[in-house]
């Protein structure tokens, strides 16, 4: 048996790079040594532990407590012996490596009895009120632990609402996931009550990578150990984007801490890394010229905004936003108002463009994402000035019906989906249907395109004439002279 063991260990041992392996002697040589006394320290024939209390210690400002005491039963639950004959009150060197190595760099099969143990000190089934606590207690310790190494990457807990909320709602919707053995996903007070065995728990961390990235965010970070080594997947160096264009501005996001991970998670992995503040009401005011100015031609983009009743909900815009359709003016027509027709830009209907990686979501009082449904290509429109358009910014849907809309006359919006939005299958994301805005941000995600650095660039105004003069000639005012203001320059937080 002890052959079997040192081979169980070895192969471990074995996931890791050397400066790995040094990296985690070093961190298991600091929790045994501040457990049992000098005299057990000095004999050889003792062999080093480690203890709750030490680990507790070591990690009691970087984890909340209740973190540390989930991390201490599932290093317990690594049977060396292979006869489950109980939990050993102290962690051998044995049972520390191969807990790193499962959680780490295992797969859903090799995490389970660990998962398992730190959810429920028992064996046998948990019910999903303790998937729930488990799961809240994990995002708490990533959003404090981010906090506490300052990896929070230009946001704060000042700058950003609240994350109590969003850590319970991020929670539920990772927990919306779980499935019985038939295929059922109980919800509510059901969920909460309903007992899952260890194969719906594995199901469920194999379909919800958060669970995995979180765990390894919470050892890395929280016990300090592996944390700057090449070996990091980029799901966790891009947990959490780096924030630009907040920092100082007095103003608080509409987002918290877990909903940004969790919506960052669904962006195309390239426009992960980073997302700057185009336009904010509260600093740049409430007029729809001012939005447009802030977002045209700055790339992808998330549009988040919260109604009068306290919901927050948004979507992203894969493709740059533009004011369509743009107008042409048949040669000799300059001037002759009645020759100008709207062209519809090619492969859309009706203004539409961007591709089926948009989506909306909502923030509150619920965490979700809703992707497209393959239905239409009502991805993004964005009008402004027209007489035959309607005139706003929409996502989904249809005219008049749009999943998500802002309209030109600020401050008025809707959400109509009967029973669900065609476009992204998302519900009614406002209070009510037709709702007033309390805020609205939007934010470029990736890097801003080369020529948006450019200063003295021209407006739209500028850049087509022709709509200039139709404008002037129908009498319309001028109201898209705010497209002529230039974006402000952050400097990097």
């Amino acid at each position: 048996m002890g052959n079997a063991e040192s081979n169980v260990y070895q192969n471990h041992l074995s996931r890791f790079l050397p400066e790995e392996q040094s990296d985690i002697d070093r961190l298991f040589d600091t929790l045994s040594g501040s457990s049992g006394s000098a005299g057990e320290k000095n004999a050889k024939a003792t062999k080093k532990t480690v203890t709750l209390a030490a680990l507790q210690a070591y990690i009691r400002e970087p984890l909340p407590e209740q973190m540390s005491a989930r991390l201490y039963n599932g290093m317990r639950s690594i049977d060396l012996t292979g006869k489950s004959s109980g939990l050993c009150e102290q962690i051998a060197k044995e049972q520390f490596v191969i807990f790193m190595s499962n959680l780490l760099k295992g797969n859903a099969d090799e995490k389970i009895t660990i998962i398992m143990r730190m959810i429920s000190k028992t064996e046998g089934p948990v019910k999903g009120k303790q998937i729930q606590e488990f799961t809240e207690d994990l995002i708490m310790s990533v959003v404090h632990v981010l906090n506490y190494r300052k990896e929070l990457k230009g946001w704060s807990l000042e700058n950003t609402r609240d994350s109590t909320i969003g850590i319970k709602a991020l929670a539920s919707q990772l927990l919306s996931e779980l499935k019985l053995a038939d295929g059922t996903k109980p919800a509510g007070p059901q969920l909460m009550e309903t007992s899952f065995d260890e194969h719906a728990i594995q199901d469920w961390v194999y379909q919800v990578p958060q669970i995995s990235v979180f765990l390894s965010v919470v050892i890395r970070q929280g016990l300090h150990v592996l944390h700057s080594l090449p070996d990091q997947t980029k799901d966790i160096v891009n947990l959490l984007p780096g924030c630009k264009g907040i920092k100082g501005r007095g103003v608080v996001s509409l987002f918290d801490i877990p909903s940004i991970i969790y919506i960052n998670s669904h962006l195309p992995a390239e426009l992960q890394h980073k997302w700057q503040l185009l336009f904010s009401s509260r600093l740049h005011g409430e007029s729809f010229s001012q939005l447009c100015a802030h977002i045209v031609n700055k790339g992808p983009c998330i549009v988040i905004l919260k109604d009068l009743d306290g919901y927050i909900f948004g979507g992203f815009a894969s493709h740059t936003w533009e004011v369509k359709p743009q107008f042409q003016a048949p040669e000799g027509s300059l001037g002759q108002a009645k020759l100008f027709v709207p062209l519809k830009p090619p492969g859309r209907r009706e203004g539409f463009f961007g591709d089926n990686r948009c989506f909306l979501f909502s923030v509150f009082p619920s965490l979700a994402v809703y992707t497209y449904t393959g239905y239409n290509d009502h991805y993004m429109y964005l009008n402004h000035g027209q007489q035959t358009m309607p005139n706003g910014l929409g996502m989904g849907g249809q005219h008049e019906y749009f999943g998500l809309w802002i309209d030109s006359d600020y401050g008025k919006g809707h959400s109509k989906a009967k029973p669900r939005c065609t476009t992204y299958n998302s519900p009614q994301l406002s209070a009510k249907e037709d709702f007033t805005l309390d805020a609205m941000e939007v934010w470029a995600v990736g890097d801003l395109p080369e020529h948006t650095g450019t200063k003295g660039k021209k407006s739209i105004l500028d850049v087509d004439p022709e709509a200039q003069a139709l404008l002037e000639m129908i009498g319309k005012p001028r109201q898209s002279e705010g497209l002529r203001e230039p974006l402000e320059e952050d400097e990097d937080n």
